[in-house]
């Protein structure tokens, strides 16, 4: 299995690591070409307007709007979950446009507000998955196509699936515990 990890800006390599440790191949993604061949994609967190700035720099916006419509199985970790979100109002510039979700970036404040929690998650079973959000995202507004897979205590959704898209407010490569990248390669290789 191939997958290919967006290397633009953010954690890229934490989740080279995960997906080589679960016996998948993975690829830097830079640039258009190197999107061929690949089984899914991961876009990792790091700072959304830089890396959709990126993306358009480097033409990559199109491309990977055609590969998520031809049903390649993509994860959005934290950031990555912003730029799969069709509306995102306090960002000016277009995400990718995936998902049917709205998405508040920085829900719960600056970097000295991060904080970690476990989410009952029943797609992964027991026991809770430990998350680390770090400037998370959540999703305000879910449309009923959309599968929400973990709420925080208060309510707020922080993950979700659409068909072949997943998308995490939080950093499952910054923990052991390798179960939603484990959930993403199982939906990839049901494809």
């Amino acid at each position: 299995m191939r997958i290919g990890i967006l290397a633009l800006q953010g954690a890229f390599a934490e989740h080279s690591h995960v997906v080589e440790r679960l016996g998948a191949e993975a690829l830097a993604v830079r640039l258009p070409g190197q999107l061929h061949g690949l089984d899914g994609l991961i876009i990792p967190g790091g700072e959304s307007t830089t890396m959709i700035q990126l993306m358009a720099e480097y033409q990559l916006l199109q491309p990977l709007r055609d590969l998520a419509k031809d049903g390649m199985p993509i994860l959005g970790t934290c950031a990555g979950m912003i730029l799969m979100a069709k509306s995102v109002p306090a960002l000016a510039l277009q995400t990718l446009g995936l998902m049917d979700i709205t998405v508040r970036r920085n829900a719960f404040g600056s970097q000295v507000d991060s904080f970690e929690a476990d989410l009952e998650v029943p797609v992964l079973g027991q026991p809770p998955f430990h998350a680390v959000f770090i400037r998370a995202p959540i999703i305000e507004v879910a449309d009923p196509a959309v599968e929400v897979l973990a709420r925080l205590r208060d309510g707020a959704a922080v993950a979700a699936r659409q068909g072949t898209l997943l998308a995490v407010a939080f950093h499952p490569e910054l923990t052991p515990d390798a179960r939603f990248h484990r959930f993403f390669l199982d939906i990839v290789a049901s494809r």
